[in-house]
């Protein structure tokens, strides 16, 4: 099928609880998958479902899909410890003029959340979970819940980023969703403002003196080769990759990463495809999407899935693309 355009698109039960800020109180003294014998001979200390785009609504086959995905995850002979959601938790608030319509699609991924899954779940926000930014109309941007609020309101969170640890390792959530600085064909793109950037380096440079690794989610990817195949780029005889589709402030993260050695991964969204990166002794993992091509079958050669990480002691880490409708 052909994939929509971007342009154009306008259970393991009870193991664990999670906050808003990440920390996990645990409801069983249980051995967790993470710490089982690994057949390459180093310790893995947590196995991460990457479960990102879910783009669920009530209609098609959207809420369906989100439930065979949820409960292909946690059955699996060699299932994860927690689960990481970069992002699109719904299919749109970015364009949807309708309060209600948006509340609607956070009820139903809310709702089967609730029913489908026993796992910690860590939220980023997307693109399509900001309200109203693609609306001119002044009665959504008065609202209480415009923009990030009703997402940051919907996923239990305090802030759109933030930081926690777990099994020995430090995570990053990054808010990559920022107004663009000018006229734009997106009314978004992906960076840091100013403030998070000086949170981000104040946060990985108090680790500075420790060997703990670093991981980094953001919906946007700061690196990602696949988007340069996302529509006819190279059209104008030069390759044009747009700022609301992979990090345009990447080459300062590059610059600041050198100076940052913990930092071991990054996992993001946003692309719905599926690739793995090695740069200068960074990981960089996007994920695919749960809805695939948007619950219209696959996008871009890739179909609908989730990714399995697994983190090891040693700061490593392994990733492998799940395609959960298929065998």
């Amino acid at each position: 099928m052909t994939p929509l355009s971007r342009r154009n698109f306008l259970k393991l039960a009870g193991l664990a609880t999670l906050g808003a800020a990440g920390a996990c109180q645990s409801n069983a003294s249980v051995l967790l998958p993470s710490e089982l014998a690994q057949p390459n001979g180093k310790k893995r200390v947590l196995r991460i479902a990457h479960m990102t785009d879910f783009h669920v609504w009530s209609l098609g086959g959207a809420p369906d899909g989100m439930k065979r995905a949820l409960r292909h995850a946690q059955t699996q002979e060699d299932p994860p410890d927690i689960i990481v959601n970069t992002g699109d938790s719904i299919m749109d608030s970015l364009d949807t003029r309708d309060k209600g319509a948006v509340e609607a699609q956070w009820d139903v991924y809310n709702s089967i959340l609730k029913s489908e899954c026993g796992l910690p779940v860590i939220h980023a926000i997307g693109n399509h979970d900001v309200w109203g930014w693609s609306r001119p109309e002044e009665s959504i941007k008065s609202d209480p819940l415009y923009g990030k609020n009703m997402a940051l309101e919907k996923l239990g969170l305090d802030k759109p980023y933030y930081s926690f640890d777990r099994a020995g390792w430090h995570f990053l959530v990054l808010d990559s969703i920022h107004l663009p600085n000018e006229a734009s064909e997106y009314p978004y793109i992906g960076q840091l403002d100013e403030e998070q950037f000086k949170w981000l380096m104040e946060d990985i440079n108090s680790l500075a003196a420790t060997n703990k690794p670093i991981c980094i989610l953001s919906h946007i990817p700061i690196v990602a080769a696949c988007e340069y195949f996302d529509g006819p780029n190279e059209e104008s005889g030069n390759w044009v990759v747009p700022g609301s589709w992979m990090h345009i402030d990447a080459r300062r993260f590059r610059d600041y990463f050198l100076q940052a050695p913990n930092v071991r991964l990054c996992l993001s969204g946003h692309t719905h495809q599926y690739e793995s990166l090695d740069y200068l002794g960074v990981r960089y993992v996007t994920s695919g999407a749960v809805c695939g091509n948007w619950w219209k079958g696959d996008y871009l050669n890739f179909p609908p899935a989730y990714v399995m990480v697994n983190l090891y002691e040693d700061g490593t880490a392994d990733s492998r693309f799940v395609s959960y409708d298929q065998a």
